[in-house]
């Protein structure tokens, strides 16, 4: 037993011996942190944000994804491929994504790209109805390339982007001004500021995100729906002149509002009021018309004893798709038709400044065609109270800078899929170029 105790610690101590000189086991291999870095996270929806990669393995393959959800749930989804540089970095502003819902270098993209996910309705327009609240996008980035609508892979980062509609400070302001209805959006300070009259086209009711925007700009901005809010009528079926007109007095004589006169800014059926407006109304002074027909259409537009009659859709003309989008550019009523020239507003007795804001792709109507018989009317008359923003592959509706691009949406009259027109990529240019170059043509004319 003794001989045994001894053999038992001399192999104790051997083994102690060879665990004191043995070398440490190998450690495991390092693993790195990724992160995603949007600056600034909380920001105004018309700014650019920066976005970058660290941690990534040297050239390592991800794609980035942006998540969204509007008021009412849906969700929207955008994603690019990108490989990473030699330090494992990546950087959106000058490292070009290979694939996904975009492709080059554009910082902005996976935010213009977003579109409805897969499980959801297509054709839906990402459009902030409250502007009290941000847009929270979640950035994350999955590892390895995956396609648009398929599960990508693993998530090793990810972070939350908030994008406002208004700063503190600028106040809203819902009207019931007579007849007049909408927002009035004003900047934070005594002012006053210029002021501007901001609609949009036949899908009514209230959109204030253009307006919001505007007031963190500087401007005191009215939103001003015309039908199918509250009070006003359901439907677009003729319009009377002195609602706008009323509309205008009361921006021109608040008491926040630089004078003496106002401006206006409108997108499609929005944008042809606001040239009848700077044509009939010495109140407006200055019209920005993004993608307006020439002409009158749809509704006869009413002042006192005139009448402009409105341009109609033949829908015999109307194309439809396979897959069931329907194509309105050839519908309208042709504004060069002499037994049309009724329907002609007669921009050449305004004696405000113009804005024209044309996408060159734009199926809605023939809308760079429309500039250009408006600009010749003009300078038919003599005047050069005019400059003409025309984009090509832009599409109908030019929002502000990263607005989700929106090639099809779903028409509120219609209730089938309309084709806007447009590339992506060109629409969103077209949007961040006009935004500065709209704010600029008001400032100077509004003071």
């Amino acid at each position: 037993a003794d001989m045994w105790r001894v053999v038992a610690v001399t192999a104790s101590a051997s083994v102690r011996q060879a665990l004191c000189c043995a070398p440490p086991p190998p450690l495991p291999p390092r693993r790195w942190t990724v992160t995603v870095a949007v600056s600034p996270t909380a920001g105004l929806a018309d700014e650019r944000v920066e976005t970058r990669v660290a941690g990534l393995g040297p050239r390592q393959s991800v794609t980035l994804r942006a998540v969204a959800a509007d008021e009412r749930g849906c969700l929207f989804e955008s994603c690019a491929h990108y490989r990473a540089d030699g330090r494992g970095q990546l950087h959106l502003g000058t490292d070009a994504s290979h694939g996904g819902s975009y492709t080059g270098v554009e910082p902005m993209g996976l935010f213009w790209s977003l579109a409805p996910a897969g499980m959801e309705r297509p054709y839906q327009r990402l459009v902030p109805r409250n502007t009290g609240t941000p847009m929270k996008v979640e950035m994350l980035v999955h590892q390895g390339h995956s396609l648009p609508g398929t599960i990508p892979g693993p998530v090793v980062a990810k972070v939350e982007v908030e994008r406002w509609f208004t700063t503190p400070g600028v106040r809203r302001i819902r009207l019931k001004e007579g007849g007049v209805r909408g927002s009035l959006f004003l900047p934070p300070g005594d002012g006053p500021f210029p002021g501007v009259i901001d609609m949009y086209g036949d899908e009514g009711g209230l959109i204030e995100f253009r307006s919001s925007l505007l007031a963190t700009r500087g401007f005191a901005a009215l939103s001003l729906p015309y039908f199918d809010f509250e009070d006003l009528p359901k439907v677009m079926k003729e319009l009377r002149l002195e609602y706008f007109e009323e509309a205008a007095r009361f921006l021109q004589r608040h008491p926040k509002v630089k004078g003496p006169g106002v401006g206006v800014i409108g997108t499609g059926k929005g944008a042809e009021l606001a040239l009848s407006m700077i044509t009939f109304l010495p109140e407006v002074v200055a019209a920005v018309s993004i993608s307006a027909c020439s002409s009158n259409t749809i509704a006869d537009l009413h002042y006192g004893e005139m009448t402009l009659p409105g341009l109609r859709f033949d829908m015999n003309k109307v194309s439809v798709s396979d897959t069931g989008v329907f194509d309105i550019f050839d519908a309208l009523d042709d504004p060069m038709n002499p037994t049309n020239s009724s329907c002609t507003i007669p921009i050449e007795k305004a004696e405000g400044q113009f804005l024209f804001v044309v996408g060159e792709d734009d199926r809605m109507w023939k809308s760079s065609l429309y500039a250009e018989l408006a600009i010749r009317r003009l300078r038919q008359y003599g005047k050069e109270n005019f400059e003409l923003l025309s984009y090509p592959g832009a599409g109908h509706r030019i929002d502000p800078p990263s607005t989700p691009f929106c090639q099809v949406a779903m028409d509120r009259v219609l209730g089938v899929p309309v084709l806007g027109g447009g590339e992506s990529k060109a629409h969103a240019h077209a949007q961040e170029h006009s935004w500065g170059k709209i704010q600029e043509f008001l400032h100077l004319h509004l003071g």
